[in-house]
């Protein structure tokens, strides 16, 4: 045999999955379905309703409970010389929970925070674990802190710290145990859906919610710098012309833990204590 051969050979056993099964992939992950508890945890007014408000009207309408949590009150958002940030703040508030009720969201809270100034900090985390606590949803959608595109730092720190929260802290009871205290107890959270993802492997059809989405939109005037319905309805003409028939898409990274919840221990007997040796007076 020439040595060309011998060569050709070599190579093709060591051709990868030659004479060996290929690994097997793993199973798709099922669709999130309902109904069930959902929590938005967003940086800013406005956020959930440019990333996600398609997905939360579908899911009200199908019977979920939805729950918004804003961190800021938007209080910096504005190129207005005579606004203020207190003004700014009460009218971004109550612009979110306009788009709220336009939607059936069951509560929108606002922690306060100022606009530009969130930080991934304890406190932060503690509140956040506190609301998971408290209204246990199955589903949290929030900002994904780690796309590698540009990123707001208030996106970054709010995802980074509503991650953290949902594993492992809000899960283990020794986190914020003061929590036990209020009678709140440990949580497990199985789906996150994160926003503005670079890298986005899940994605909800909202085409037949996309208008109640534009709704909530509008309801932000404060940020929209004129824009009208008739922008929002145009732009959709515009892509059905471009692409007919194509499904109006809100799209994110799944996190899926499903991790089996830590089971309660029963406390252990007490040992009995031993007798105290009386010793003789001398």
């Amino acid at each position: 045999m020439s040595k060309d051969k011998q060569k050709k050979q070599k190579a093709k056993h060591r051709q990868p999955g030659a004479g060996s099964s290929a690994p097997p992939q793993p199973e798709p992950l099922p669709p999130i379905q309902g109904p069930a508890r959902a929590m938005v945890i967003m940086a800013h007014p406005d956020d959930a309703d440019f990333l996600c408000a398609g997905t939360v009207a579908k899911w009200c309408a199908e019977g979920w409970e939805v729950i918004y949590v804003v961190v800021t009150s938007g209080d910096k958002g504005t190129h207005d010389p005579t606004m203020h940030p207190e003004k700014l703040a009460a009218i971004r508030e109550e612009e979110q929970r306009e788009a709220c009720r336009v939607l059936g969201v069951k509560e929108c809270i606002f922690l306060g925070y100022p606009d530009g100034f969130t930080s991934e900090s304890a406190e932060l985390r503690g509140q956040i674990v506190r609301l998971l606590r408290l209204y246990r949803p199955d589903v949290v959608i929030t900002w994904d802190a780690f796309r590698g595109t540009f990123n707001h730092r208030d996106h970054r720190n709010v995802g980074q710290a509503t991650m953290d929260a949902i594993y492992p802290i809000v899960r283990d009871r020794l986190f914020y145990q003061h929590h036990e205290h209020e009678g709140l107890e440990s949580h497990q959270v199985n789906e996150v859906l994160l926003a503005g993802a670079d890298k986005p492997d899940y994605s909800v059809d909202i085409t037949d919610y996309w208008e109640k989405k534009v709704e909530a939109i509008l309801c932000h005037t404060s940020q929209l710098g004129g824009r009208t319905k008739e922008d929002f309805l145009r732009e959709r003409a515009e892509r059905e012309k471009r692409e007919p028939g194509k499904p109006i898409e809100e799209r994110f990274r799944r996190w899926s833990i499903r991790r089996p919840m830590r089971q309660p221990q029963a406390a252990a007997p007490a040992e009995p204590r031993p007798k105290p040796q009386r010793t003789a007076a001398g």
